[in-house]
């Protein structure tokens, strides 16, 4: 199981610990915040219902969930010459790399299924990057409402937080950096290495050299 399923486990591990080390650390930061105006503070199971805590959340998620659509729509047409992450530059040295083994039941049922199958990867990214920004605008604007209540003030409505520059300051300073690094990546794999890695070009191969 660990050979075979190795990578996932330990990613799935270090998000985990990530993300409860997040919940911890937020939890703390909005008791201080409540105190400091005279709230009375949280447990961590009722902290986890706040906005505070699903708006930072879902707020990372949303770019992280974007970046992978959009870079997966990106590499289908664009090129980039000797970058590791990208497709040939000339259709012909494209090979399948299809192992012997059972096809998908959507490729042999055809027709709509096999279509859906063929941008399935696409569809779901921007699905969850759909429902990772909705919650995190619900939880934002929760947030936002518990501020305005800590500080005597009017909370705002939905659609004005929604259309506010808050708002969108929290979704774009995420997603210009997720696009940053999805840059670097594509550009340093032109020429730097790391020896075994498959997001690398072999140590051998020549800046010029495109894909993997």
């Amino acid at each position: 199981m660990w050979r075979r399923n190795g990578l996932s486990l330990v990613l799935l591990a270090l998000m985990a610990v990530f993300l409860v080390a997040q919940a911890l650390t937020g939890w703390q930061v909005h008791n201080e915040e409540l105190s400091q105006h005279g709230a009375h503070t949280l447990g961590l199971l009722p902290y986890l219902a706040t906005g505070h805590f699903s708006s930072a959340t879902f707020e990372n998620w949303e770019s992280e969930f974007l970046q992978m659509g959009m870079y997966v729509l990106l590499t289908v047409r664009l090129r980039q010459q000797g970058s590791a992450e990208s497709r040939p530059l000339d259709p012909s040295q494209e090979q399948p790399r299809v192992e012997k083994g059972r096809t998908p039941w959507p490729v042999r049922r055809g027709g709509m299924w096999k279509r859906l199958y063929e941008h399935s990867l696409a569809i779901v990214f921007f699905a969850l990057f759909a429902m990772s920004f909705g919650l995190h605008a619900l939880g934002s604007w929760r947030a936002k409402c518990d501020e305005g209540r800590l500080q005597g003030t009017l909370p705002p409505s939905f659609l004005d937080h929604f259309f506010s520059s808050d708002f969108w300051f929290e979704s774009m300073q995420n997603w210009q950096s997720e696009f940053l690094a999805v840059l670097a990546l594509v550009v340093l794999t032109i020429f730097l290495r790391q020896k075994d890695s498959p997001q690398s070009k072999p140590v051998e191969a020549p800046h010029a050299q495109t894909g993997d």
